[in-house]
């Protein structure tokens, strides 16, 4: 039991995505990838400061934020990034935009392992691209990466750029150093840059760290461009702030020109203090490893409940993210048919695999950054609903 994390913070009225959403009155959510807890103590005496100056003018970028960047990276993942390296902007996916315009033509095509994080598509599609799909392997309830796959994709000219997803979201993957240099040296053959989504990478869990994947070697650090933001690991996916590490200079220059061409290319002044307090403050960094017990303590929750409710259930393991993936094909229902009549039925809210991806049509996704006592809430909603499920599958 944590007091900050247990305590019930309500959310409604506050124009929160998750919760003030149009629907039912007794909507409980588990769908939207932000958390229900107050960030950590320093990051809300930063954002009051700011706030008590009372002046919201223009502001300059200091020195700084850079440093918090700099130093989070090198103490925690032996990352040493060059301050020329960083490009500040909005957003994961505006850098994620940015970068495919830089790097591809129309009609050019960006190989993705699906499932993986439904903006993925768009981002692709909006940037005049194609989306090309290597699926991940599922097997014995784990995922891998197609390794075949990905070479022959990859030796495809029209294939310009691998978007990955690391940690990957949804399946919960923290891929291994092995993974890593296996998909990079495929890519770096084949002169297919990567984007590497990083914005998950402090949400890894146990022993192992996460690795960035500029991190490995300098060939691979100049065919990478890293996307990374506090908003998941702090819970500030509000303030809009986000980074690019692009050690390629050429590369660096046509990103940023883009960044300023679709006008992401300036923070807010709350952004800039909730970054640095959230790098920098040692109170902030015991926040993070907090989080992340209880975290883990939800999940170990849910799969015994789930076990209890609903053998057939399957759900994987988190390796990284507050995200648990779980495989419902023994319900007998689609991802899309499970959670509309969860939702329709007991006002429970969770996101259906298929936004994810074909292959993700049997499984849902279920947002573990919350109260016990709300996942508990929601889980008591879908006993019932699970239990006719099983009966009606027993009798037929």
């Amino acid at each position: 039991m944590h007091p900050l994390f247990d305590t019930p913070v309500n959310r409604k009225g506050t124009n929160a995505w998750k919760w003030d959403v149009a629907g039912k009155q007794d909507m409980l959510p588990f769908h939207v990838a932000d958390m229900d807890f107050r960030v950590a103590t320093p990051i809300q005496k930063a954002l009051v400061q700011k706030a008590q100056g009372g002046i919201f003018g223009y502001n300059t970028v200091p020195d700084a934020y850079f440093a918090a960047i700099q130093t989070w990276f090198r103490q925690r993942y032996q990352f040493r990034i060059e301050k020329d390296w960083i490009i500040y902007t909005t957003g994961v996916l505006a850098a994620i935009t940015a970068t495919l315009k830089a790097a591809t033509l129309p009609g050019d095509g960006v190989i993705i392992q699906s499932p993986v994080y439904h903006h993925f598509f768009t981002c692709i599609r909006n940037s005049g691209c194609q989306v090309v799909e290597n699926p991940l392997v599922y097997r014995d309830g784990i995922y891998s990466v197609d390794f075949d796959g990905l070479e022959r994709l990859a030796a495809h000219p029209s294939n310009k750029v691998l978007l990955l997803c690391h940690p990957h979201n949804p399946v919960g993957r923290r891929w291994t150093a092995s993974e890593l240099e296996k998909i990079a040296g495929i890519c770096v053959r084949h002169q297919v840059l990567i984007i590497s989504d990083e914005i998950h990478c402090d949400l890894v869990h146990g022993e192992a760290p996460h690795i960035p994947l500029a991190s490995l070697s300098p060939a691979i650090r100049q065919n990478t461009v890293t996307c990374t933001s506090p908003s998941k690991g702090f819970n500030l996916a509000g303030l809009q702030v986000a980074n690019i590490f692009c050690a390629n200079s050429a590369l660096r220059k046509d990103i940023n020109r883009y960044i300023n061409i679709h006008e992401v290319c300036d923070l807010n002044s709350f952004a800039i203090e909730g970054l640095i307090a959230a790098y920098t403050e040692p109170e902030s960094s015991q926040w993070l490893e907090e989080v992340k017990i209880y975290i883990r303590d939800n999940y170990a929750f849910l799969a015994e409940t789930l076990r209890r409710i609903f053998p057939g259930l399957h759900i994987l393991p988190l390796e990284a993210t507050y995200l648990a993936w779980i495989d419902c094909t023994a319900t007998g229902l689609s991802a899309d048919e499970l959670t509309n009549q969860l939702y329709r039925e007991t006002g429970v809210l969770l996101s259906s695999g298929h936004e994810f991806g074909e292959n993700g049509r049997h499984f849902i996704r279920v947002n573990l950054a919350c109260p016990r006592s709300q996942l508990s809430d929601g889980l008591q909603r879908m006993s019932a609903f699970f239990s006719a499920l099983n009966g009606k599958i027993l009798t037929c």
